[in-house]
């Protein structure tokens, strides 16, 4: 897989994770994120076209300009492994609980 298809890896900028936290709210505008950003509406472009290669983010257009919105398919992907990880953390903390348990 791509680093630029993988959402680890587009979510390991914190300006990306502020364009998420942002679209969590709903849909924008590059101009109503970049108002909220200390970066400029070009920089704000290329974190979201990053944010769209790893299906974090969707676009629409809407006349001249494009209207951002979350997008499910890379947010399966992060919570499938997250969910993988901690299922299989939880099984063995269960067990190592079980195995110590006085009678």
């Amino acid at each position: 897989m791509s680093t630029r298809a993988d959402p680890f890896a587009a979510l390991g900028d914190q300006n990306r994770r502020d364009i998420i936290m942002q679209l969590a709210g709903g849909e924008r505008s590059v101009r109503e994120i970049a108002d909220d950003m200390a970066i400029s509406r070009p920089a704000v472009s290329r974190h979201l076209r990053l944010l769209g290669e790893a299906g974090l983010v969707t676009a629409r257009a809407e006349g001249a300009k494009r209207i951002y919105r979350l997008d499910d398919t890379g947010a399966a992907r992060v919570r499938s492994f997250m969910e993988q990880v901690w299922g299989e953390a939880t099984a063995r903390f269960r067990i190592a609980v079980e195995s110590t348990r006085q009678p």
